[in-house]
């Protein structure tokens, strides 16, 4: 692109994250969808409010050939919203992009299983937080966002903020994890994390890729041979 072009794309770029905002979209999904108009200007060098329909479809024809369909439909539905938002344009033969439906039974462990997950699991941080997962049947990022605000011991209860969807619910607290929350959060005396990270990363969670690891770890340790992630809990 010359520069006047440059210009002309980073004033639509700029006024497509201004939209994202302002229909309150979550930091994941303004990332997803900011990426995808980035990825197709790159991919042609030149502003995308020029864009073919034919250019459109040779660039998606591409990208299945080089990208997995979760990132085809994040680039279809963030280029859907630029079109329609910021440039105020439909372009509905995107509608024919479609991932293929597929149906998988994820792997699941058994009640046994579990217990021999937690109870193998070395560090005590990683312990408590597979524990925690699994009674509460949370994901991943609300285990590793919960604060010591979230944790109401009158009542048993643990608030759950910004789930999926951006919405918030209760779910009961068992005994046994508020006695084990308790226990770890004496370990660090965060003042407001309970699972925060180490060294520089105190004041922000525990690392997710680090959680990740663990839960690899002990599941070749205890010899299950099963595709779980902490998501499994």
């Amino acid at each position: 692109m010359n520069s006047f072009e440059q210009q002309r794309f980073n004033e639509l770029y700029q006024q497509h994250l201004l939209n994202l905002r302002l229909q309150v979209k979550r930091p994941a999904t303004i990332d997803a969808y900011s990426r995808a108009v980035r990825r197709i200007t790159e991919y042609f060098d030149h502003v995308p409010d020029t864009l073919t329909t034919q250019d459109l479809k040779k660039y998606f024809d591409s990208l299945i050939q080089t990208h997995s369909w979760s990132t085809i439909k994040l680039d279809r539905n963030g280029l859907q919203f630029f079109y329609r938002y910021t440039l105020d344009k439909q372009w509905e033969w995107l509608n024919i992009i479609k991932p293929p439906q597929v149906k998988r039974l994820p792997d699941i462990l058994t009640p046994q299983q579990v217990g021999l997950v937690i109870s193998r699991t070395k560090k005590q941080r990683y312990q408590t937080f597979f524990l925690t997962l699994y009674s509460m049947g949370l994901r991943l990022s609300e285990g590793l966002n919960l604060t010591i605000f979230d944790i109401d011991s009158q009542i048993m209860q643990v608030h759950i903020r910004n789930g999926k969807g951006g919405k918030d619910r209760l779910v009961p607290l068992p005994s046994r994890t508020l006695s084990a929350l308790r226990q770890h959060w004496l370990t660090h005396h965060h003042p407001r994390l309970i699972f925060p990270g180490l060294g520089n990363g105190k004041d922000s969670p525990m690392d997710k890729g680090g959680v990740q690891k663990a839960i690899k770890q002990v599941l070749r340790d205890c010899q299950i041979n099963k595709l779980i992630s902490p998501h499994s809990f």
